[in-house]
């Protein structure tokens, strides 16, 4: 049977078309969004549809020099993808697939269809969607000039870590945040389609959190052991907040930040043993409310020093709150973690439960690793608790105007970048 032509879209966009700003087949992508539009209108003052305001056109606001989905108010849905290059590290191989990439951001975040999309209804619905893209160490020793200027470092071994090569390091990471999963698991399969021809997938790391509107916002996060997660937690609004998220130094690198991925496994069936009063004490917080157990409200200040009517310490000096502390203003970090929930037969319960713990830093080595490394020294959640996945990636400024991400790091000024 006879019929059109058979677009396929990254043949096209291999040719170049997306370095051009696709000319030639963007226009059929718009129109099929106008034309959506206008019938829908026409239904509506018929009288045959009654459409109302969606908090699925919502848009995720903007983010001036940083990317987006870092400071933007963590969505209800994640999808991480790592990706390997593949036959290693190139620099046209990476430039390529980021400015295919980061024009598929561009489109459907703004709720417009990717380049060529097949499914072009799937992206009419941007819900808050965000597309966060990084690179790994081997891409910056590689590809980038100077890289010790951008102060990448890999992560340390810690203690009592179960890592898996299955969750390992890649190259190339994004970060796809959403409030709604049928438009985050379309952006997701429009980003590996078009990364295929370039990168291998090592992994994809779907996380959820409480769906939005189901508590009030600024409500902290519960993970699924029942805690409260992340309270203590820098703000944006926060004076210290630029200083200690956003790298400085390299103006290549200007607007940019790290990332750590830490991959938690829970021990479910073993935490359901133990009683409310263990596992109070075992956190350092109470589970109504999640007040330290020296306080009554979720913000009070811990009190360290208090003691109970026999002389031992209210807040056990082992406990995570303890430990998780920062001891220096260094050691702020901003936190974006997601729970994990996979059916797995072959474990107690029949799930692999966890935590996708994101960090966002300025200094990895300076903020996160001496908190990790009092965690893996002794930590009373560790008996309970397992990192089975690690991996920490540069996540450049935004991309310049009709640019891609990273294109200050991969094709840098050389009179700007020896004036650095």
């Amino acid at each position: 049977m006879g019929g059109g032509p058979t677009w396929d879209r990254r043949r096209l966009l291999r040719t170049g078309a997306a370095a051009f700003g696709g000319a030639g087949v963007g226009w059929g992508a718009s129109a099929v969004v106008a034309d959506r539009a206008v019938a829908a209108d026409q239904a509506t003052s018929a009288g045959t549809v009654q459409l109302t305001p969606a908090a699925g056109a919502e848009l995720a606001p903007a983010a001036g020099r940083h990317q987006a989905g870092i400071t933007t108010a963590p969505q209800a849905h994640v999808a991480l993808i790592g990706w390997d290059l593949r036959g290693g590290p190139t620099s046209s191989g990476l430039t390529r697939m980021m400015r295919l990439l980061t024009d598929d951001a561009r489109r459907l975040t703004a709720g417009e269809p990717a380049l060529a999309d097949t499914e072009p209804e799937l992206a009419a619905y941007p819900s808050r969607l965000t597309v966060t893209f990084g690179f790994g160490p081997r891409v910056l020793d590689r590809l980038v000039r100077r890289p010790e200027r951008i102060g990448l470092v890999e992560l340390p071994a810690f203690a009592g870590d179960r890592l898996e090569e299955s969750w390992a390091q890649t190259d190339v990471v994004a970060q796809v945040c959403c409030d709604d999963p049928t438009t985050l698991a379309h952006a997701r399969r429009m980003l590996l389609k078009d990364a295929d021809a370039f990168a291998s997938l090592r992994w994809v790391q779907e996380g959820f959190r409480t769906a939005r509107g189901t508590t009030p916002e600024g409500t902290t996060m519960r993970n699924l052991m029942g805690q409260v997660d992340g309270t203590v937690n820098l703000d944006p609004a926060e004076p210290a907040f630029d200083e200690r998220v956003w790298a400085a130094g390299d103006q290549r690198f200007a607007g940019g930040t790290f990332l750590v991925v830490r991959r938690i496994r829970m021990d479910m069936a073993g935490w359901d043993r133990v009683d409310r009063v263990g596992r109070e004490a075992t956190i350092g917080r109470r589970l109504a409310d999640g007040a330290p157990l020296t306080g009554q409200n979720e913000f009070d200040e811990p009190d360290f020093e208090a003691t109970d009517r026999y002389g031992f310490p209210v807040i056990d000096p082992a406990s995570h709150i303890a430990r998780a502390r920062h001891r220096t203003p260094a050691e702020q970090f901003l936190r974006r973690a997601y729970n994990y929930d996979h059916t797995d037969l072959s474990r107690d319960g029949g799930a692999d439960t966890g935590l996708l713990f994101l960090a966002y830093t300025c200094d990895v080595a300076a903020s996160f690793v001496p908190v990790q490394r009092r965690l893996a020294e002794i930590d009373r959640l560790n008996e309970w608790v397992k990192a089975i996945g690690s991996a920490v990636y540069a996540i450049p400024p935004a991309a310049p105007e009709d640019g891609y991400v990273g294109q200050q790091l991969l094709e840098p000024d050389t009179d700007e970048e020896d004036n650095a």
